[in-house]
């Protein structure tokens, strides 16, 4: 083996040593996601930076092991592209991400392009038998690099379908009064002609603002849903869910009070009543009351 061979492989299982730890610290980190979940939208970003700059490491590296100066050419060309993709990524905003998907798909490109010169330059150096074998050693390390950013990616999904349950909203304070016609609180299912729901939807910075669509389902003790009309439903889970009420609301996220009110138009039988309240396809409050 000759040194300039020698210093090749030393500097490229350096470079590989330091990648592994680099990924083992970006593991750690995502292991502690649950407490710092900003941290999700970075972490896409931080790996694409990584995976480009490891690419454009390794041009330079597969410029040392040939000679062919066509090939070096086409290798320089495509090193410097991959640094300038790198640098747009750097510049972009990590919630920009109609740029970050394009930079991933042409992220994509490279890691295709940069298979095959991987494969060409195998094929030129398939005769030095030792040299081979510690390529062999170098992909298996590169293998457990890829595992390694997998497992990164599996953290980010589970913890961006934390983040999905965070940015939730969520009715508390839900109160039901039961009025008579002269507009008195009233248990009595003899006298009471409308229910006055009131309930507060909680501050979320994490929410989405703008115009929401709140449904609420009464249930009388039998378990029929109150409605004026069967066809009115909303979509819940798999299944279409009939509703008593249908609120808009704009929210911004800040705290804000609600109030609905149901006409009583059906006869009513003594027992346990319950209020539900939906929203963006999700149960976000219940709460049972009892007429007399």
């Amino acid at each position: 083996m000759n040194k300039k061979t020698l210093i090749l492989i030393i500097v490229l299982a350096v470079l590989l040593v330091g990648a592994l730890a680099y990924l083992g610290v970006r593991l750690s980190q995502a292991n502690k996601a649950n407490e710092e979940m900003v941290q999700l939208f970075e972490l896409e970003k931080e790996e694409m930076e990584s995976e480009y700059s490891t690419f454009a490491t390794q041009y330079d590296e597969m410029q040392i092991l040939i000679t062919n100066d066509s090939l070096v050419a086409q290798l320089e060309r495509e090193k410097l592209r991959t640094q300038q993709l790198l640098e747009e990524l750097r510049a972009t905003k990590a919630s920009n991400a109609a740029e970050i998907a394009r930079l991933k798909k042409e992220l994509k490109t490279v890691r295709t392009v940069m298979r095959s010169y991987v494969m060409q330059i195998d094929s030129l150096n398939q005769a030095n038998e030792k040299l081979a074998k510690e390529n062999k050693r170098v992909r298996t390390q590169y293998a457990e690099v890829t595992k390694k950013v997998e497992t990164l990616r599996e953290e980010a999904k589970t913890l961006s379908d934390k983040v999905t349950l965070a940015a939730q909203l969520d009715a508390t304070n839900i109160r039901i009064e039961p009025r008579n016609k002269r507009g008195k609180a009233t248990n009595s299912v003899k006298s009471a002609i409308k229910f006055v729901i009131d309930f507060t939807i909680v501050k979320n910075i994490t929410a989405t603002t703008g115009e929401r669509t709140l449904y609420v389902r009464i249930t009388s003790p039998d378990g029929t849903v109150l409605t004026k009309d069967a066809s009115r439903t909303f979509k819940y889970e798999s299944a279409k869910l009939e509703y008593s009420i249908k609120k808009f609301i704009e929210y911004t996220g800040e705290e804000q009070g609600v109030t609905v009110y149901w006409d009583i138009e059906e006869f009513l039988n003594p027992g346990e009543y319950t209020v539900y309240i939906f929203a963006d396809g999700v149960m976000i409050g219940e709460k049972g009351f009892t007429m007399e």
